[in-house]
């Protein structure tokens, strides 16, 4: 059977990019003085006796730069979302008007902005741990496919092919990283 270092360096960039899929993801969730839906994403509101996802029972919608307006479809919810959101990591007193929830977004402090910063640092040094990690492995099933038969020549340009992969992901880790960092610095 025949090794196929193309099949291995897809799948090797394939999991690089879920890494940068998953810190996308991570850096939404960090709150720089904007509002962003994302930052109620691990809210769980129960529902029914459930923990349920706090965009499963109402509207999330961002009327201004600096407000998050939350719509529950019962109102009924709206004392379990105010709880929810006071029990969470959000860091956010909800006004709560009998309809729907403001959350007003603050601007960070000079000490938070660090936090965050940090933070957004911790995220991406982690994407890059995760693509490193992926390169490596693949290396290593590159260098044994050479005793399966694969000639070395082959397995030399499908390292140096991972290289310039991995090098393309490290970049745009970097670069979503300056981002975040720019938006959190940013009073």
């Amino acid at each position: 059977m025949a090794i196929d270092t193309n099949q291995i360096i897809k799948n090797a960039e394939a999991k690089m990019s879920s890494a940068i899929t998953y810190l996308d993801d991570e850096l939404a969730r960090i709150r720089a003085g904007k509002a962003n839906p994302k930052i109620l994403d691990n809210v769980r509101v129960s529902y029914y006796g459930t923990m349920t996802p706090l965009t499963s029972v109402a509207s999330i919608n961002t009327p201004d730069a600096k407000t998050l307006l939350i719509t529950p479809w019962d109102r009924k919810l709206i004392k379990d979302i105010e709880k929810a959101i006071l029990n969470s990591d959000v860091g956010i007193t909800p006004d709560n008007n009998g309809e729907v929830i403001r959350l007003g977004i603050p601007p960070p402090t000079g000490e938070r902005r660090r936090d965050l910063s940090k933070q957004a640092k911790q995220e991406a040094e982690n994407a890059k741990i995760s693509i490193r990690n992926t390169r490596r492995e693949v290396i290593d099933a590159l260098k044994k496919s050479v005793k399966d038969g694969v000639p070395e020549d082959v397995e030399k340009d499908a390292e140096e092919k991972v290289q310039k992969i991995h090098d393309k992901y490290i970049k745009k880790v970097d670069e979503l990283y300056a981002a975040k960092e720019k938006e959190i610095m940013t009073v």
